[in-house]
């Protein structure tokens, strides 16, 4: 299924720190419990559209992460029920962030939330087992990133119960579950591409504001 480019979310639900090594990197402690936080729907763009880099921040990093769609109104699921059961299918996503803007503020709205930060596609996934699957982030081809999702401190089904628990996710709502070790800062000229194993690889070019 080729995934919309006017894709248009109520929200976008993101998992900081959800594997314990990239939590490590940024000199944090592995959440005991999902560390939730919103990014802005009008972040979304699509494959090969341009990530910018805009003029307050010096630090915008990569992200690579599983995305998951919603495909039905969900609230409060039970323990009895089967989370996937709601789910559209499944992307690649780059949670693009200004890591600068990020600690300055000391919450994330901000520095995860300028226009272009949220790359995705190239195109969802509706059949695919996301227990044990490859995620990577290249920049200019060299790998930056790469684990598997079999390594989350909290895996997709727990994540999607958890969050409907806190909230209502509504159809067509984004899901990004968390990167793996390995960020790095991109630099205007770069393409930056998020491979997740089963759906596809988003690929992205970098410019300057």
């Amino acid at each position: 299924m080729k995934i919309e480019r006017q894709l248009n979310p109520s929200k976008i639900v993101c998992v900081g720190r959800n594997y314990a090594e990239h939590a490590k990197e940024l000199g944090n402690e592995v959440p005991t419990a999902p560390l939730l936080f919103l990014k802005a729907p009008s972040a979304i763009i699509g494959a090969d559209d341009a990530i910018v880099i805009p003029l307050q921040s010096s630090q915008v990093e990569h992200e690579g992460e599983l995305g998951v769609i919603i495909g039905r109104d969900c609230k409060n699921i039970g323990d009895d029920e089967d989370p996937f059961e709601y789910v559209l299918g499944y992307t690649c996503v780059n949670d693009v962030t200004a890591r600068d803007v990020q600690r300055a503020d000391v919450q994330f709205t901000r520095g995860k939330s300028f226009d272009t930060f949220c790359p995705v596609g190239p195109h969802i996934e509706t059949q695919l087992d996301v227990s044990d699957i490859r995620v990577t982030t290249t920049v200019n081809g060299v790998i930056k990133q790469d684990g598997r999702t079999s390594q989350m401190v909290f895996p997709v089904d727990f994540l999607i119960r958890y969050i409907s628990r806190q909230m209502t996710l509504k159809k067509g709502d984004l899901i990004a579950t968390g990167t793996p070790s390995g960020v790095s800062k991109m630099n205007a000229g770069d393409v930056c591409e998020v491979t997740v194993e089963g759906i596809g690889t988003l690929s992205n070019k970098v410019v300057s504001e």
